[in-house]
C-alpha cells in the first residue's frame, strides 16, 4: 500500500471524525463533543506532511498514535455511555469507531508490507 492510500484513508477518517463531532456538539451543546474532531484537526495536518519525504516516517507513526489514542477513547470512555443514552448519539459514535477502526488495520497492514518490502 503507497503512501497515498494511507493519506486517503486518514483523510477519510479525519473528515469523520470532525463531521460527527460538530454534528455532537450541534446536537448536544457539549464541548466535550469537539474533542473527537479536535483528534480529526491534528490527523489531518499530520496526513499532509505525509507529502514531505523527510516527514513521511514520523507522521506516519504520529498519524497510527493519535488514531490509536482516539479509538481508544472513544471505545472505552465515550461508547459505554452512549450505548446507556442510546439515539443518535450512539450512530455518530459508531461511525467513529468504525472510520478509525478501519484506518487503523489500514496503516497497520501498510506497516507490514512496507517491512517486507524493505
Amino acid at each position: 500500500m503507497e503512501i497515498k492510500s494511507i493519506q486517503n484513508f486518514n483523510t477519510i477518517n479525519s473528515v469523520a471524525l470532525i463531521s460527527m463531532s460538530i454534528w455532537g456538539y450541534i446536537d448536544t451543546d457539549s464541548v466535550t463533543a469537539l474533542i473527537p474532531g479536535f483528534f480529526g484537526i491534528i490527523l489531518f495536518g499530520l496526513g499532509a506532511l505525509l507529502n514531505i519525504e523527510k516527514f513521511v516516517k514520523i507522521s506516519a507513526h504520529l498519524i497510527v498514535l493519535f488514531t490509536l489514542i482516539i479509538l481508544g477513547a472513544l471505545c472505552f470512555q465515550v461508547l459505554p455511555g452512549v450505548i446507556e443514552r442510546g439515539g443518535i448519539g450512539l450512530i455518530r459514535v459508531v461511525i467513529m469507531i468504525a472510520s478509525s477502526s478501519i484506518a487503523m488495520i489500514l496503516f497497520i497492514k501498510s506497516f507490514i508490507d512496507n517491512r517486507k518490502s524493505s
